[in-house]
């Protein structure tokens, strides 16, 4: 199983701290004890479990806009963006459970012409309110048909977020851009050239399923 790079650290101190228990049981604990190896064994498995970072199969037809993460569709919504696309849109909103992949993906080829680092709050990430609230990073992407923004939103637990490439970078639809540790939510807000794919109810796949298509 691939783990992402961004999780190394974390389960490396995990391991470290679990190690060390299972030592102290062995050689200074008394045997009744030992059923504490079984929940920090668990702990440890749903570690690694959550970093992990498995292939994903990436839709190459042109115009086509794929989920930056695994989850669940909880809010399709007209709204005005304000930050860079200037213009109504549509707001597609994922919530993603600790039990999700979380390493996130570009939803679109193009060309990364804003971005910003909100501070705020943390609340649940499927509260809608979640999308204005909490901490975010918040990423403009052009093509040359258009203009896409995307947010990776913190949730309750969620207390660090990575967004890897830079502005004026070039990227691809599908690729690895960071991730949001234990539980979050994404939003995509796209233009109204674009044909929704899915609906509210829906589990989608990170760099596979396809959310919109551009016309």
């Amino acid at each position: 199983m691939k783990i992402s790079k961004e999780g190394t650290v974390t389960i490396v101190l995990v391991n470290i701290f679990v190690s060390m228990v299972i030592i102290f049981l062995i050689f200074f604990g008394n045997p009744v004890l030992y059923w504490l190896l079984i929940p920090l064994l668990i702990v440890e498995f749903l570690v690694v479990y959550f970093f992990r970072d498995p292939e994903r199969n990436i839709p190459l037809a042109a115009g086509v806009i794929v989920s930056p993460a695994d989850g669940k569709v909880v809010l399709i919504k007209d709204v005005y963006e304000d930050q860079f696309l200037k213009s109504d849109a549509v707001q597609i909103s994922i919530f993603l459970s600790v039990f999700n992949v979380h390493v996130n993906r570009i939803p679109v080829s193009g060309t990364i012409k804003y971005f910003r680092y909100m501070r705020g709050a943390f609340l649940a990430a499927f509260n809608h309110d979640a999308s204005v609230k909490n901490e975010q990073t918040v990423i403009g992407i052009e093509m040359g048909n258009g203009k896409l923004l995307f947010k990776q939103i913190a949730g309750l637990l969620a207390r660090r977020i990575v967004f890897d490439p830079k502005e004026n970078d070039s990227v691809v639809a599908g690729e690895r851009c960071g991730i949001i540790k234990f539980g979050s939510r994404v939003d995509v807000i796209v233009q109204k050239n674009v044909d929704i794919k899915i609906k509210v109810g829906d589990k989608v796949t990170g760099g596979e399923s396809i959310i919109g298509v551009i016309r």
